[in-house]
């Protein structure tokens, strides 16, 4: 049987299972490789001044690894132009936010083009290849131009607009054409492959067939939702760390008797936290009577610094907590704790556990395995509450959460409240519903399923 070979634009398995930031994509992908003895291709994250194609194999956390460096310029109009100025917004329906060059495009297929001629040798006879996410669109076409046969899957991480959002990007049509040279697409939720599927139906008359096959281009890819998960035993025992027991107690001693309202997310547009910010403020606004009783901890790492979109929101975030900090805090209350460090796992799990609300409220999110971290990390004797935007893949499953408008501050300060309030017995039973479900849809569940359908299509 050949192997699993994973491309995606960046390769970081990470070298414990503790050091995996907000998000847990590296930690989903490096399980999954670790069972099968695969392969994990992709950009070092590094650039030379000219390109030669050469790539460094090394092992990284039990995971075979296989890097290259790609040049300035192809950092410039591949990742920060096309896939960050362009598809991100768009995919996150922030039309407004679109940068859209021919450079970038240029970029974007010239990368993808080198991924395909510097992946070939590796690539075995009966390997499955699984490509992910939006910065590599169109590797699989580039590789069957090169004469390869096997099976290519392509799971989409991020949300997948709706088609009269697609249709405002020059060449949209060319975009889609280029996932067709797949066998398979993965979706985080029905809603998305719902979005391709009408797309490819109203835009090139595409033939959908049951089981999810879509034929258009004289060629056929099965199209489905595969909702990825965490590793959920993994994750229990980072809880029994030392590092996680120890940010428990620092944060447990830190709120002073108060409650904690916790956010974790990459610094980034997509994740609502500008009306985060205004929903809590609309909290302190009304209910004078929770002033010094509670606080809340926004961990928002940095990402993006040299997008002009992320600085400006870095400056905006600034801004605002500056002032809810100056309306609300005394001597001894600081209302928002506004941090913009990373934070490694084993960490979090211990941050994660002394919070009483996890704010997960994005405007637009593939899946936000944030969502599902906190939940595995709650004491079942007493559990926090889960505040979760119904525009987050996650809220498709996770129904037991606080489901709220990430877009009305009214929305998600009455669910920060009612979450405060919740007597033990609902909390309990919520979680208990929500654990059930972060425990069977796991990234096993989810590495399983996709692999399964793709050596099946």
């Amino acid at each position: 049987m050949g192997r699993l070979i994973v491309v995606s634009n960046r390769v970081n398995p990470p070298a414990d299972s503790g050091v995996g930031t907000a998000g847990g994509l590296a930690m989903a992908l490096a399980a999954a490789l670790r069972e099968d003895k695969g392969l994990w291709f992709g950009w070092s994250g590094q650039t030379v001044e000219t390109y030669t194609g050469q790539m460094s194999m090394q092992k990284v956390g039990g995971v075979t690894v296989a890097l290259l460096d790609l040049e300035e310029q192809d950092q410039s109009e591949y990742y920060n132009g096309y896939a960050n100025r362009t598809l991100w917004p768009l995919f996150h329906y922030r039309t407004d936010l679109v940068a859209y060059e021919r450079s970038f495009d240029e970029g974007y297929t010239r990368v993808n083009t080198r991924f395909a001629e510097t992946l070939l040798p590796l690539i075995g006879p009966d390997d499955l290849i699984w490509v992910q996410d939006y910065h590599l669109i169109p590797l699989a076409r580039e590789l069957r131009k090169r004469g390869v046969t096997n099976r290519i899957g392509f799971f989409l991480h991020i949300p997948w607009p709706a088609r009269s959002i697609l249709s405002t990007l020059p060449r949209h049509g060319e975009l889609v054409e280029a996932l067709f040279s797949y066998d398979q697409i993965g979706f985080q939720t029905e809603d998305d492959c719902e979005n391709f599927v009408d797309y490819a139906v109203h835009d090139v008359q595409a033939v959908v067939s049951d089981g999810g096959l879509v034929e258009a281009y004289d060629k056929k890819v099965r199209a489905k939702a595969f909702p990825i998960g965490i590793d959920a035993e993994d994750f229990e025992e980072t809880l029994k760390s030392d590092a996680a027991e120890a940010y428990r107690k620092l944060m447990v001693k830190s709120q002073a008797g108060r409650k904690m309202v916790l956010g974790v997310d990459r610094l980034d547009y997509s994740k609502g936290l500008e009306e985060r910010f205004a929903a809590y403020e609309t909290l302190l606004a009304d209910n004078p009577d929770l002033h010094e009783h509670l606080f809340m901890l926004q961990i928002a790492t940095r990402s993006r610094d040299d997008v002009d979109a992320y600085q400006d929101l870095r400056a905006r975030l600034d801004t605002i907590s500056g002032q809810i900090n100056g309306a609300y805090a005394t001597v001894d209350w600081v209302p928002l704790r506004y941090v913009n460090r990373p934070y490694r796992r084993d960490e979090l799990a211990g941050i994660y556990r002394a919070a009483h609300i996890g704010l997960v409220t994005p405007l637009r999110d593939g899946m936000n395995l944030v969502a599902k971290e906190f939940v595995a990390a709650q004491d079942p004797a007493n559990p926090g509450v889960l505040v979760l935007s119904q525009f987050a893949g996650a809220a498709e499953h996770m129904k037991e959460a606080l489901i709220v408008n990430p877009l009305s501050r009214e929305d998600m300060s009455e669910a920060i409240k009612k979450g405060l309030a919740m007597p033990l017995k609902e909390r309990k039973a919520r979680w208990e519903a929500l654990y059930d479900n972060v425990r069977t849809h796991d990234v096993a569940r989810w590495r399983d399923q996709f692999v399964a359908c793709l050596k099946a299509a």
